[in-house]
């Protein structure tokens, strides 16, 4: 399922390795940094093209992708706020890339702005629906392309990309701070969290996945956690791992001030290594701590002498995105400053040694054989059957110590036709520039994966079936590390100016994963 659609539990990742610090395998002092040579340049031109080319000119809101070829007539019919946000963040990245320049930066930035002022939300929150026609602004109730009802829902995690970029704004852009602030201020977080939800002595609640409106097909629960407007009709699931893209409704929300700091500690590690957890990943090890009041399980998972606090599937874009606006590893360097080091080099040793496909970097995207799907290092990932590296979806079952039905089961003695994608890799360039580099350049020495936009969104390197589309989400988090790693941080310090800093920063340091 596409990103923004699919309703997925989340994850986190605590590290357990030595030799690699919050620098990870970056050039030491004195050598040169891999990421400032010409080609670097080169993809932050291309990457852009394909953002603006998602761009519908009578409106300023970009499609949700466009065709390998940049062809106006292939944009889609959709658009998420998701996609907004990674369209204005990616030009505040490219302003300071100097690939565009500041007059064109702020009449883009501005007119998307303008835009979301017209789209239709949810009255009593603030909050976005997921999907629009960018054409015409209307809120989809029909598929485009399947002519499928469409029942529209808020969810929280898109509506928290939204937020980010309009936070970037309005301290990136001094002119559209009004404009973003306008936006921004209505936006409320707090309508998503359940104080409640592992139990009324817990003191520390979770977001849900979001809600409907009206009523909808399968479950749902009737409620309305400000008492602001009518009951709305809430996800039954709530997020509860904690290293997924998920954590980024939890930052938004703190940042703001609409929930309690010591809901950075709700969600799980790890979930507890008991039987009636069997059906995670594998048999967790770490211990009990508590940081403002909460206890927490420091779980970590342990493969092939990495240990980690896990994503939920897996992937480098769960693990990576919220990095991109909160400096995780510099807030919190007994946590993430380990964590995100280690998580780089685990998706590196399967897919250039466990897995032997000689190139790496694994997240969701679009599929080479089909049209979207989630790939990843399964034993990486909470998710029992995990996201697959490979068209085959290959997986490995490590078993649950002595739990009913999870003895652990043969690995794999070979894998199939690996999906790698490049945004994955970009992700990963803060903590290997130089490994990021050279896969970088094996993915475009071998495979016709480089198009008039840049990196074509992903490729099956043993078939070299190549998925020739761009993806706004996947382009904007291409143009995010690459305007963060050679533009000073850009988007990381314009987001955690004020709440950032002063609410965010103090849960994040206390922390320490278990090692």
């Amino acid at each position: 399922m596409r990103y923004s659609r699919r309703i997925a539990l989340a994850a986190v990742i605590t590290l357990t390795l030595t030799g690699t610090g919050a620098a990870g395998t970056a050039a030491r002092a004195g050598e040169r940094n891999p990421l400032s040579g010409a080609p670097v340049r080169a993809w932050s031109a291309d990457t852009w093209r394909s953002m603006a080319a998602m761009v519908v000119p009578s409106t300023g809101l970009p499609a949700d992708n466009i065709g390998g070829e940049l062809d106006p007539a292939t944009r889609a019919r959709y658009t998420s706020p998701t996609n907004i946000g990674s369209y204005i963040w990616s030009a505040i990245a490219a302003r300071r890339l100097n690939v565009i320049g500041e007059r064109e930066q702020t009449e883009r930035v501005r007119r998307a702005l303008d835009g979301l002022a017209r789209l239709p939300r949810h009255t009593d929150s603030g909050q976005y629906y997921n999907w629009y026609d960018p054409a015409t602004y209307e809120l989809i109730r029909v598929w485009p392309t399947s002519g499928a009802p469409v029942q529209p829902f808020v969810s929280s995690v898109d509506n928290a990309w939204l937020a980010a970029a309009l936070m970037v704004t309005r301290n990136a852009i001094p002119r559209l701070r009004a404009q973003a602030n306008a936006l921004l201020s209505g936006m409320d977080f707090a309508f998503y969290y359940d104080p409640a939800a592992r139990g009324a002595d817990f003191p520390a609640g979770l977001m849900r996945g979001g809600f409907w409106v009206e009523p909808p097909e399968g479950c749902s629960t009737a409620g309305n956690y400000p008492g602001r407007g009518p009951d709305v009709y809430y996800t039954c699931h709530h997020y509860g791992a904690f290293n997924s893209e998920t954590r980024m409704i939890g930052y938004v929300a703190i940042a703001l001030g609409q929930v309690p700091q010591a809901h950075y500690f709700g969600p799980w590690r790890t979930f507890p290594a008991t039987c009636d957890w069997s059906w995670q990943e594998m048999l967790p090890v770490g211990q009990e701590r508590t940081y403002f009041g909460v206890p927490v399980f420091e779980g970590a998972y342990r493969y092939r002498g990495l240990q980690f606090v896990p994503s939920w599937g897996g992937d480098m874009f769960e693990a990576m995105m919220p990095n991109l606006f909160v400096p995780e590893e510099r807030w919190g360097p007994k946590s993430w400053g380990r964590n995100h080091p280690v998580y780089v080099r685990g998706q590196i040793e399967h897919g250039m040694n466990e897995a032997g496909y000689g190139h790496w970097g694994f997240s969701p995207a679009a599929d080479p054989f089909a049209e979207y799907r989630e790939y990843g290092v399964d034993a990486m990932g909470l998710d029992g059957p995990g996201y697959t590296s490979d068209r085959e979806r290959t997986t490995v079952d490590y078993g649950f110590g002595d739990c009913p039905g999870r003895a652990p089961q043969p690995e794999p003695t070979s894998y199939g036709d690996g999906v790698v994608t490049p945004h994955a890799v970009f992700l990963a360039a803060r903590y290997a520039p130089a490994e990021a580099v050279a896969e970088l350049t094996r993915l475009r020495a071998q495979f016709d994966v480089y198009g008039p936009g840049g990196y074509y969104d992903s490729v099956a390197v043993r078939s070299g079936t190549v998925a020739k589309r761009y993806l706004a989400l996947d382009q904007g988090m291409v143009m995010a590390s690459l305007g963060n790693l050679l533009g000073g941080d850009v988007l990381r310090d314009a987001f955690t100016r004020g709440g950032g800093e002063r609410l965010l920063r103090p849960v994040i340091a206390v922390e320490e994963f278990s090692l």
